[in-house]
């Protein structure tokens, strides 16, 4: 990490009045921004421009999220579905479901209903070409008890790892031929080769290794760099494309654990965090931080079903 720039000159800044207890899957999508508030089950919205000017000043009461939609279940994270505005899919309570714009459930399948350990959805994203991907966890973080799901056009939701512990992202190279997923209680990132076709994926290389804290949610940029949450470190890291370490943001929060570049320029980094598990919790810890940045981020990808829409 000695050879890592540290952006000691621009640090993050918190942008709505929110304090969450579990922030995290935050995205740029269709204009604004969204993000879940896991454990609530509430997928939130920012208002205004989604924190691409600056700061509010201090004299004034910064705006508060707007509540999109309240689950009676744990929210991990959503994707817009293409061809049906309003509706999202979403890696929630024990499996993956369809939110309307009513706020009504169609839940695909429930595959974590029957698991040994009392588990969860987590985090998850769509990739280039149109699959969702997601995982699960277990609430107390059971080793090994987690796993990575697949959603298909079709809708069917297929097992494609098992054996994780607590997976975060994953996040997908702009072709979508490469697929990195965090093991956040190993503190290992690994970086998947993918089959365009048919989401098979490959056999996986260590990409990256954090110590003393846990790399969480991740996002790549325009130049196929890798930037990453990292829990308990109080950090942003970006990783190059060959795993090095070049860039090192740090957080004005314990646990950051969620990223996503956007806004219209596509050249605003955002960043969630939590609150859980702290003693004494800060003023800013649970924030969601905005910062300004070289490389604008890829678009996010909507999950694209089979049929019509």
């Amino acid at each position: 990490m000695t050879d890592a720039e540290t952006m000691t000159d621009d640090v993050p800044t918190p942008r709505w009045a929110d304090r969450l207890e579990l922030g995290e899957g935050i995205r740029w999508t269709d204009g604004r921004l969204v993000l879940v508030d896991i454990l609530a089950g509430r997928l939130l919205e920012a208002p205004g421009e989604s924190g691409t000017g600056p700061a509010p000043a201090s004299t004034s009461a910064p705006a508060a999220l707007r509540l999109l939609a309240e689950l009676p279940v744990p929210l991990g994270v959503v994707a817009p579905v293409a061809g049906r505005p309003g509706t999202w899919i979403a890696a929630a309570g024990t499996g993956i479901c369809l939110i309307a714009p009513d706020g009504t459930l169609d839940w695909l399948a429930r595959p974590e209903d029957d698991t040994p350990a009392h588990s969860r959805m987590n985090d998850g994203t769509a990739d280039p070409h149109g699959r969702f991907w997601a995982g699960s966890m277990a609430y107390d973080a059971t080793e090994d008890a987690g796993s990575l799901y697949r959603v298909d056009p079709g809708g069917t939701v297929t097992r494609v790892l098992d054996r994780i512990t607590v997976p975060n992202g994953p996040a997908f190279t702009a072709d979508g031929t490469a697929m990195y997923l965090a093991d956040s209680a190993r503190g290992v990132i690994r970086r998947y080769p993918v089959d365009p076709g048919t989401g098979t994926l490959g056999a996986p290389e260590p990409f990256a290794y954090v110590e003393d804290a846990s790399p969480d949610g991740m996002t790549v940029d325009q130049q196929g760099r890798l930037w990453v949450a990292i829990w308990g470190g109080g950090a942003v890291h970006r990783y190059l494309p060959d795993g090095t370490l070049d860039r090192v943001v740090p957080v004005p929060a314990i646990q950051p654990a969620g990223v996503c570049l956007g806004g219209p320029d596509g050249r605003t980094l955002h960043i969630t965090s939590a609150r859980i598990g702290l003693d004494a919790p800060g003023p800013l810890d649970g924030a969601v931080f905005t910062l300004r940045v070289d490389t604008p981020g890829l678009p996010t990808m909507p999950f694209r079903p089979a049929g019509p829409g």
